[in-house]
């Protein structure tokens, strides 16, 4: 009889450790799925000076100070000098980050008397062209074996940020990487391209996302000349992070797939184990009442 109840004991144990862990598995799941959607970037409005001049932006989700500066043009060190901000201070959603400061914004003032007119050559703005423009394409790609330079299956990074300014001030840009086949892409290099820009000295900032550590440089300075078409390539590889956010089964707790099949193995045991026993008993009833 202690023979038999220990191994119906044993197989309830069984079963009951199976239930657990097929459980962990799936919050686990869900848990990977959750962080993922965390990880969208959101859109960066373009901010306007305030009536005392200052130029503020509001820390939206997702957003980093790497990704603020790429994409307003102003340094890392320069935002945490005017913000006070420490080395390892982090940014929350909702923050208030000065920007710089400008003219104070004002309403706009109805001129009196005739308004002027302009001619037909002054009415339809036209695409630049000519010897003096030229274009500048920026890829941001998955440097995986980590050499710093772009081999034919390393593929772009969504996500990151591009900025791109003239040294004079004239000219300022951005956008954000985009996966490969994006329409918005030079279909040979899957590079986002900045046309119509005048020939002059180029400062080009990338701000990678989430998830990757640079493996070269993240600012590089470009002379434009008339007519070129200039091809900047920045590198950036998953970190250790990223890797186990790209394994959503094995990112939170060491959790993978084996302990789904461990866990359903000891359940199919401790079911038989406990019918098992079930069986054995009811032998012992009959023989005993033979």
């Amino acid at each position: 009889m202690k023979r038999k109840n220990f191994v119906f004991s044993a197989g309830l144990l069984a079963a009951m450790l199976g239930i657990l862990l097929s459980l962990v598995q799936v919050a686990a799941g869900f848990q990977a799925v959750s962080a993922a959607a965390v990880l969208q970037l959101t859109e960066f409005p373009t901010p306007t000076p305030g009536p005392d001049g200052r130029i503020l932006y509001v820390v939206q989700a997702g957003d980093t100070l790497w990704r603020i500066a790429a994409i307003s043009g102003i340094s890392v060190d320069e935002l945490r000098r005017i913000n006070n901000l420490a080395a390892d201070d982090v940014i929350r959603e909702g923050q208030a980050i000065l920007l710089g400061f400008g003219g104070p914004s004002e309403p706009a003032v109805t001129p009196v008397g005739p308004e002027a007119t302009f001619g037909p050559d002054l009415a339809t703005a036209t695409p630049l062209s000519g010897p003096g423009i030229g274009i500048i394409c920026i890829l941001l790609y998955d440097d995986v074996n980590g050499d710093a330079v772009r081999q034919e299956e390393e593929v772009p990074v969504p996500g990151g940020a591009l900025s791109l300014a003239s040294r004079t001030g004239t000219t300022s840009r951005t956008a954000d990487t985009l996966p490969a086949g994006h329409p918005d892409t030079d279909v040979d290099t899957g590079s986002v391209c900045f046309p119509d820009l005048i020939a002059g000295a180029y400062n080009v900032t990338v701000a990678i996302p989430d998830g990757y550590n640079p493996t070269t440089g993240l600012n590089i300075e470009v002379d434009l000349r008339g007519g070129d078409t200039t091809y900047i390539d920045f590198g950036a590889q998953l970190s250790s992070a990223g890797v186990l956010e790209a394994a959503p089964p094995a990112a939170e707790g060491g959790t993978s797939p084996v302990l789904g099949i461990i866990g359903l193995g000891l359940l199919v045991g401790g079911v038989g184990l406990a019918l098992y026993a079930i069986l054995m008993s009811r032998g012992g009833i009959r023989a005993a009442g033979g």
